[in-house]
């Protein structure tokens, strides 16, 4: 029978049990629409981080055999053709440093060779200058890297940052001593050819010509000032062009590297090089005249260098145009340097790249795929 309240009104059972079933069921399904939700926006996020991931790295493993190989490669590339771009000024200056009374400046200069010489004459040792050269960017870049990653390693994680500065001019120096043992030989051959008339048309019978005067070690009766022009130029090429990058891309640039276009990178690598490049004129220039007059010269010292050039012509004969040619081939090398290492999958140079940082996070985001 109905219950009846006290009125006499029939009072109404109310499916408590079916509405709280009803009421868990729905909650229920939207908890497990709510699950999946979240699964799929997290499977999203991880699959966006494996492609961020796969972009991230490079096609080349850093700091192995391949990598140390494709940064020597593209310092061939990029020494070797930037300083057989300047040969022209690279000649007029070494004529200036030998013969300062018949160069007297640069137009004066150019204008003597092409009137004695005419314009094959401004490619007058070439073939020493592009061998040479690129002997020496394979070295250069290719050693450079392997000691950064050695002295880093020496200082350890802790300290390796304090001490960047310390550790690029410490490796840009140890690969250099290498890398002039390479040029040292075709430099002399390369003077020779371009500031003594008749001596030889190129390479070919340029080099037995002056190991038959001189001797095997002849070719390496330069190596001293070599050392003593290229060690400080490429302490400030490399330690001046890390730091430069890296204060453009902190203080200039309004976005991270790794966010930044190519094209902007590679001009930063341009900018940061040519800047470099007039601090290392300026730098090595006295042992660049001295390189020039002993290996022209004949049995000369570097007293005798000193005692004919003057201090003041030591540092300052032939600058200007150093300047020039050492700002724009600096520049220009860092670029072709960059933009192969592009070419080939890996990083551009300096600057503070997030790439190097990534792996701990992708790492959680591993582990909470696996979770």
């Amino acid at each position: 029978m109905t219950s009846r309240d006290k009125a006499g009104c029939p009072t109404a059972t109310l499916p408590l049990d079916r509405l709280l079933a009803s009421l868990a069921a729905n909650v229920e399904q939207l908890g497990k629409r709510w699950e999946i939700a979240v699964r799929d926006q997290r499977a999203k996020e991880i699959k966006k981080m494996e492609g961020r991931k796969a972009e991230m790295a490079p096609a080349v493993e850093l700091h192995t055999p391949l990598f140390y190989a494709t940064c020597a490669l593209g310092g061939v590339l990029s020494t070797g053709l930037t300083h057989l771009a300047v040969t022209p000024l690279d000649l007029v200056k070494c004529n200036m440093q030998v013969d300062p009374n018949k160069y007297r400046d640069i137009s004066s200069g150019f204008g003597v060779l092409l009137q004695e010489q005419g314009l094959g004459g401004f490619f007058k040792g070439w073939m020493a200058t592009l061998v040479g050269y690129s002997s020496q960017g394979a070295c250069k870049f290719g050693f450079y890297e392997y000691f950064k990653k050695c002295y880093s390693d020496m200082a350890g994680p802790e300290n390796a940052d304090r001490l960047k500065t310390v550790i690029y001019l410490a490796a840009s120096a140890s690969a250099e001593v290498i890398a002039d043992i390479a040029l040292c030989p075709m430099e002399a051959v390369k003077v020779r050819i371009q500031t003594q008339p008749g001596f030889a048309r190129c390479l070919t019978d340029g080099l037995p010509k002056l190991v038959q005067s001189e001797g095997a070690f002849g070719l390496y009766k330069g190596i001293l000032p070599l050392w003593g022009r290229q060690i400080p130029y490429t302490m400030m090429k490399f330690a001046c062009f890390e730091t430069i990058v890296e204060m453009v891309y902190k203080h200039a640039v309004p976005k991270p590297k790794d966010e930044c276009s190519k094209p902007l990178q590679l001009a930063v690598s341009f900018a940061g090089g040519y800047i470099a490049g007039v601090l290392c004129a300026a730098v090595s220039h006295p042992a660049d005249n001295l390189v020039s007059f002993l290996n022209n010269a004949k049995g000369a010292t570097v007293a005798d260098a000193i005692t004919t050039l003057g201090l003041w012509g030591l540092f300052t004969r032939g600058l200007p145009l150093r300047i020039i040619m050492v700002g724009t081939l600096t520049g220009a090398q860092w670029a072709t340097y960059d933009a192969f290492k592009v070419f080939v999958g890996l990083p551009t140079s300096g600057g503070v790249s997030s790439s190097y940082h990534a792996t701990p996070t992708l790492c959680q985001v591993d582990h909470e795929k696996q979770n």
